[in-house]
């Protein structure tokens, strides 16, 4: 058995790629719509795995976009995807400046927490060891669920 990927459903798919793509630095890999199914799947590899994902030896993310309109609810109840970065603190700072609320800052230097325009949970944990303690997120409260 091999996994092949995790299936998200978005409402908006501009704001979907922002996010991902533009503010995560995920990389769409393939795409295809279905005109008697009326949707759309875009397929995403995080950056590291974009050759792979192309070859469909990663796995990835599948955004599903329906295209009749439908509510999806707050999500929570599909837990939560998780990327490791190579730099929590850069990686975070990065996602604030593109106005992303940190849910769960990296006060630990190990784990946060952020949430895509469709409110999946997204767990975002530090390569290696966990770095050191440091502000502003030592001090910086949760905001919101995660």
């Amino acid at each position: 058995m091999r996994y092949l990927h995790t299936m998200v459903r978005v409402a908006d798919v501009e704001r979907a790629l922002d996010f991902y793509c533009n503010k995560m630095g995920m990389v769409e890999v393939r795409r295809s719509e279905s005109q008697a199914g009326r949707f759309t799947l875009i397929f995403l590899a995080a950056s590291e795995d974009v050759e792979a994902g192309r070859s469909r030896s990663a796995p990835l993310l599948e955004l599903t976009y329906n295209w009749d309109p439908e509510e999806y609810g707050s999500g929570r109840n599909f837990g939560h995807l998780a990327y490791e970065v190579d730099d929590i603190y850069a990686f975070c700072q990065k996602l604030m400046d593109a106005g992303v609320v940190i849910n769960r800052p990296p006060r630990d230097g190990r784990m946060a927490f952020v949430k895509s325009p469709d409110n999946i949970s997204i767990e975002i944990l530090q390569k290696g060891d966990a770095k050191a303690p440091a502000e502003p997120w030592t001090s910086m409260q949760n905001t919101g669920t995660w």
